[in-house]
């Protein structure tokens, strides 16, 4: 069996278009579907969909639904959790992970050399180009200050193994990175790469502010780099302050008191104040994911399931 993880939000339009392609693709394999539909706090029909959709085929049609939108990583760790299958894959709704490409991933992980077969674009044709630039940028930055490094363009859609599918559900941490915890548990991975492939139904809830809040939970989640820059950035204007002290006291001796500029004085005190500020809140962003883990909450809250789950 091969268990297909799909969390949705707001997608109506593709789920019927997405369980087509994926039915024609299971009659070229020997493997049989399990889809794990996760429905996160849509706001539209999907639900619905997805009830009729189990209704047609609950052999192996099965569906979760949240009681409020927890986001796409809390939706793809409550698939891997309802995932019974030898082989896992998560996949995107929209048709923009190519479902032919599982053909070729099988056939590649049962040559038992790979635990996972991932997939990466090597192109981002239709897109918007301040959101490709800063993707590049992203993943730059990432793999200079990160031990856990990430490849570029890889997208969540990937085919694992059982090994690899429960040793990611161990890492049950409150802030999630996915694309981070597929590389950190160090299992042999090898990509595919495919054109980019746009949206045919449906709108992406995506947009350019929640995708950099998105890469900003990537830096914290694998990197304390930005805390050392703090400390970098502190100790060097402790130096500054004071060479520039020594400097004042030396000259007042030599010369007498002068009045300073008040133009140059607020300046300073002004930089000196942001780059503080900036200092906090860097801070700031790591006790906040600290907070979030010692409360211990759940991932997510389940408010209906399909009959037949678990």
């Amino acid at each position: 069996m091969l268990s297909v993880v799909v969390p949705c939000y707001n997608e109506e339009e593709a789920i019927p278009y997405f369980y087509q392609a994926m039915e024609e693709i299971q009659t070229k394999i020997e493997y049989t579907f399990e889809y794990i539909f996760v429905n996160d706090g849509s706001s539209d029909n999907t639900l619905a969909v997805l009830r009729e959709l189990y209704q047609k085929n609950p052999e192996s049609v099965r569906f979760l639904s949240f009681s409020r939108n927890f986001g796409k990583e809390a939706g793809i760790y409550a698939g891997l959790q309802e995932a019974t299958g030898e082989l896992v894959t998560i996949m995107d709704v929209d048709l923009q992970d190519p479902p032919e490409l599982l053909i070729e991933m099988i056939t590649l992980i049962e040559q038992k050399e790979y635990d996972c077969i991932g997939s990466r674009r090597i192109s981002r044709v239709g897109e918007p180009p301040i959101r490709s630039l800063f993707a590049k940028l992203f993943y730059n930055l990432q793999n200079k200050i990160s031990d856990t490094h990430m490849v570029d363009g890889a997208r969540d859609y990937r085919l694992m193994t059982r090994q690899m599918t429960d040793a990611v559900l161990q890492m049950s941490e409150y802030n999630r990175f996915s694309k981070g915890l597929f590389e950190w548990v160090g299992f042999k991975t090898h990509y595919l790469e495919f054109e980019n492939v746009e949206r045919q139904h449906g709108q992406t809830s995506w947009s350019f502010w929640s995708l950099f809040k998105y890469s900003i939970d990537g830096i914290i989640n694998f990197s304390a780099m930005p805390l050392r820059i703090a400390t970098v950035f502190g100790s060097i204007f402790s130096v500054l302050s004071f060479i520039g002290i020594l400097f004042i006291v030396f000259r007042a001796l030599v010369n007498g008191i002068d009045t300073p500029g008040w133009a140059s004085t607020a300046c300073i005190i002004l930089f000196i104040g942001g780059i503080q500020l900036l200092a906090l809140g860097v801070i700031g962003e790591y006790i906040g994911k600290i907070f979030l883990e010692t409360k211990n909450r759940p991932l997510y809250i389940i408010k209906e399931k399909n009959p037949a789950a678990k």
